[in-house]
């Protein structure tokens, strides 16, 4: 019975031991809390990350980078698993950023939130969710920086072939041509000083004229209101028009008359040059001619 009871203490002892073993491996290993696993999908080089970097959530840790890899199919890829808490509200339009820590380079992964959807982001340990790595802001600012220093170089080589001996000579020309023709200008302004003096009194002299002609047709404007008046000149000169249609009748017919009788003088006078006895005993009357009394008829010459 003795023998028993101590192998039934050791057993209890061994099955006591093992539960506080598993308790402190669980408890030291930190893995009590529930964690959802994510890939991020970079494109752009992760310089710095490792595994087990720390995932951060608008800068609250919230779990550990599992692992680094590259795409299989293209190697233009990254892919990194992370283990986020699982009640790390993650939605739809999450994003992942690589930050850095003071000046050891060590870098770790930002979770942002644009906060435009708030439908949850559904991932299983078969068909992880993908969420996009973006460009850092010390990324975008060495791409800045090389693309600046590529632009200073092309600028240094443009300012190289401009400043060689041959342009240095054509520019140098143009620099004394400049001279020159400001010399010119110079003498043209001195000729042009005169004109400029003269200016004002040519300004004051067309004042006077544009006042004159002001005054001119503000007197053409009475004139012209005159003549159009009621009993004007232009009123005038049409009842004259209407008198003279009615007198230009009369005098044609008086003009016909006047020649009807100029024509009858003209016949009188005739008969008195030829018969001036008919002025006294009136006007002869013709001989009879034949079939009327007294008609004699010529005599044939005789043979």
């Amino acid at each position: 019975m003795e023998n028993r009871a101590h192998a039934l203490a050791a057993g209890l002892f061994v099955i006591l031991l093992s539960m506080a073993v598993a308790a402190a491996a669980v408890w030291f290993g930190g893995e009590t809390v529930v964690r959802d696993r994510y890939l991020l999908v970079s494109e752009v080089p992760v310089t710095g990350l490792n595994p087990q970097a720390t995932v951060r959530y608008r800068g609250v840790s919230v779990g550990k980078v599992e692992d680094i890899r590259l795409d299989p199919e293209n190697a233009h890829f990254i892919f990194v698993r992370i283990a986020v808490n699982r009640d790390v509200p993650l939605t739809k339009n999450t994003y992942a950023q690589l930050g850095y820590q003071g000046l050891t380079g060590l870098a770790f992964i930002q979770l942002n939130d644009d906060g435009k959807h708030v439908e949850r982001m559904q991932t299983d340990a078969n068909n992880l969710a993908r969420i996009p790595l973006r460009p850092s802001a010390l990324d975008n600012i060495a791409d800045a920086g090389q693309h600046l220093l590529s632009n200073a170089n092309e600028l240094a080589g443009r300012l190289n072939t401009l400043l060689d001996e041959q342009n240095q000579t054509h520019i140098a020309h143009i620099l004394k041509n400049m001279e020159g023709a400001s010399g010119r200008f110079d003498s043209i302004a001195d000729q042009l000083q005169p004109g400029l003096k003269a200016l004002p009194e040519l300004t004051a002299e067309a004042s006077v004229t544009l006042k004159r002609t002001s005054q001119l047709m503000a007197d053409l404007n009475q004139i012209v209101a005159k003549i159009n008046q009621q009993g004007g000149i232009v009123d005038s000169l049409s009842d004259t028009a209407e008198e003279l249609a009615d007198t230009l009748p009369k005098l044609r017919d008086a003009s016909h008359g006047i020649t009807r009788s100029t024509r009858g003088m003209d016949r009188v006078l005739l008969q008195l040059e030829e018969q001036p006895r008919s002025l006294l005993f009136g006007r002869t009357p013709p001989p009879p001619g034949p079939g009327e009394n007294g008609f004699v008829s010529p005599q044939s010459p005789s043979k």
